[in-house]
């Protein structure tokens, strides 16, 4: 048990009398705020977990060194735990659960049924005009621009009452044929009315009935020699055809929400791909609020949890990472919902592409994310609180050593400052004379090698000097500095951390025995990920470049499964090495006897280098 938990609080009285039914527990420190909430099936199984030391992980160590109090709810279900978690986390925000802090509700299209002339128009919140609603979609931007492409291919009005019952003339939009000027008797009813359920069609997902319907019409209208409105038919089929192509999902004909999740340095990114009626209505990023590192898995199950509540739920969800209760999530969510509810991780063919895409979305999110400016002004205030520096540091480097079996060594050193990375001022060295696998002695040489450049005036000495490795390397690197006498620059070394986990990190500073107590969730552990991250990145790469020179071979050589024959086919295929590397995953497959699997490898080969 925590030697630091609050003497007032007894545990082993409070698990003594706790009931084992299902229920959520909310933990609260010694100011009474809620710094979690949980659920469980067995509540007094759940809640005694979180006491035996020897289970315990880290992040529930720190967290439960603050209990000062616990306040249980019992329910008659797990689901209802699930639903009442779901709704206090998104209430309470507790520091140590994962919230999601955007909490609009769905944007729709709506068609008004209670007009002469219905009207098209953006709608948000409860549905209580009588009409048809169509969405869910992501935002309102994806509302708005689909809005605008219904207007050019069916003039229903999208006007306000206020503004369409006080017309004596027809608007600027009858003018540039958007509208049809029903405001002041321009159209008939039937006519009016065959463009409403056009547009009904189109957000249906009935986008190749309708110009079946199209044709037809554009056929009866040349034979009766109205070759006018065939022309304007013929240009509506035109439109909606290269709009369809646009926006159709192949493969899903269906309601289908894609997630995909990618977290690092303590960061989410949660991406969502709309799929309704087999068309794709666009996709919306989201950024959780974690406080500790968290698995994808985890990240999603608590995002399903608080953001489809009392949100309209699709029949399917796919998903990026296994949910560790998917059976349960997929129950809760089908009795809201009022229909099954699938929750799919698996998936193949044109699903898969769309997952993979999600994934891509969120990799890219995050990354940008992550070096986001302001955000990384605020990560430098940071560092500077944390190491205790007179000044904001203006410009960091970390370097970093690859080798295999200490063949052929390569170190890296990388530039950032309050920018970013400054890639221009990145360099690789090559490392010799030095005994095979001696990470201390590449260390020292890397350095040396590049502040003896900085004395000579080649480029501005860092703030601070980061090195990824113990307390041997941060050692070296100061002796390789003392011997060029140079005083000025602070050491700093980043090792991995326990299961060598993003986010735990330790951080040893020259002469001090202990690593540095680094405060939990601070923002300046962000860049020193980042920066580590981006110099074992180099490395790699810069190693995989000099293995490759020495050994005269092809890089295509490296790839697992990839044999002579195949190699040969390839490069005929895309008529080189060039063309290959510009190739995506689908064309690489494309060429017999290249399965997904090693498409998706050779990709990887060539595209290392900015997956970081």
């Amino acid at each position: 048990m925590p030697e630091n938990l609050p003497v007032e609080f007894d545990v082993k009285a409070f698990l003594r009398h706790l009931t084992q039914r299902p229920g959520i527990y909310k933990m609260l420190d010694d100011k009474g705020e809620i710094i979690y909430i949980g659920k469980a099936k067995n509540l007094k199984n759940r809640v005694s977990s979180y006491f035996r030391s020897q289970s315990a992980s880290p992040k529930q160590q720190a967290m439960v060194a603050k209990v000062a109090s616990i306040e249980v709810t019992v329910t008659h279900t797990e689901g209802e735990a699930l639903l009442l978690e779901s709704q206090q986390i998104k209430r309470f925000k507790p520091r140590y659960n994962i919230c999601l802090r955007d909490d609009k509700s769905y944007p729709y299209v709506f068609i008004s049924s209670y007009h002469e002339f219905p009207q098209v128009t953006f709608h948000r919140g409860a549905k209580k005009r009588k009409g048809m609603y169509f969405g869910p979609y992501p935002s309102a931007g994806a509302v708005r621009e689909t809005l605008k492409l219904l207007q050019k291919i069916f003039p229903v009005r999208q006007c306000e009452d206020s503004y369409y019952n006080n017309r004596s003339r027809p608007c600027l939009q009858y003018q540039i044929e958007r509208c049809t000027g029903p405001c002041v008797g321009l159209v008939s009813r039937e006519h009016y009315q065959e463009d409403v359920e056009n547009t009904v069609m189109f957000l249906e997902g009935k986008g190749n009935q309708l110009i079946e319907q199209l044709i037809g019409k554009m056929e009866q209208a040349s034979e009766r020699l109205e070759f006018e409105q065939a022309a304007l038919i013929r240009d509506q089929i035109v439109r909606l055809r290269s709009i369809l192509e646009k926006n159709f999902v192949h493969g899903e004909k269906g309601d289908v929400d894609i997630i995909a999740c990618s977290t690092k340095a303590g960061v989410a990114c949660v991406q969502v791909f709309f799929i309704r009626n087999g068309q794709n209505l666009g996709n919306k990023l989201f950024f959780p609020k974690i406080n500790e590192d968290y698995e994808a898995g985890s990240i999603l199950q608590a995002f399903i949890a608080q953001y489809y509540l009392e949100k309209q739920v699709p029949h399917e969800l796919i998903v990026s990472d296994p949910l560790a209760e998917a059976e349960l999530l997929a129950e809760v969510l089908a009795k809201q919902a009022g229909h099954a509810v699938t929750i799919s991780v698996n998936v193949r063919g044109e699903r898969q592409k769309w997952l993979e895409m999600a994934v891509t979305n969120a990799n890219n999110s995050l990354q940008s994310k992550l070096s986001d400016k302001q955000g990384l002004y605020a990560r430098f205030l940071s560092l500077q609180e944390e190491l205790g520096c007179d000044e904001i540091p203006k410009r960091l480097e970390c370097f970093d050593i690859s080798h295999t079996q200490g063949e052929q060594t390569v170190a890296s050193c990388v530039v950032f400052d309050r920018e970013g990375p400054v890639r221009s001022a990145y360099r690789r060295f090559n490392i010799d004379d030095i005994a095979a696998g001696d990470d201390y002695a590449a260390i020292h040489q890397a350095v040396y090698r590049r502040f003896k450049r900085m004395k000579q005036g080649e480029h501005p000495a860092p703030d601070v000097l980061f090195i990824d490795g113990g307390k041997g390397q941060v050692n070296e690197a100061q002796k390789a500095l003392e011997e060029l006498a140079i005083n000025n620059v602070m050491i700093v070394g980043v090792s991995k951390g326990p299961d060598r986990k993003a986010g735990m990190e330790k951080i040893l500073l020259v002469d001090q025995q202990q690593p540095l107590d680094v405060t939990p969730g601070a923002s300046a552990l962000l860049i020193i990920q980042h920066i580590r991250d981006e110099a074992h990145r180099f490395a790699i790469t810069g190693h995989r470049q000099r293995r490759a020179k020495t050994r005269n071979k092809s890089v295509l050589e490296d790839v697992a499964g990839l044999g002579p024959k195949r190699r040969q086919r390839l490069l005929k295929q895309f008529g080189g090495l060039q063309g290959i590397t510009n190739a995506g995953v689908d064309a690489l497959a494309s060429v017999d006897g290249i399965s997904r699997q090693l498409a998706q490898r050779i990709y990887d080969t060539f595209h290392y280098q900015d997956g970081s």
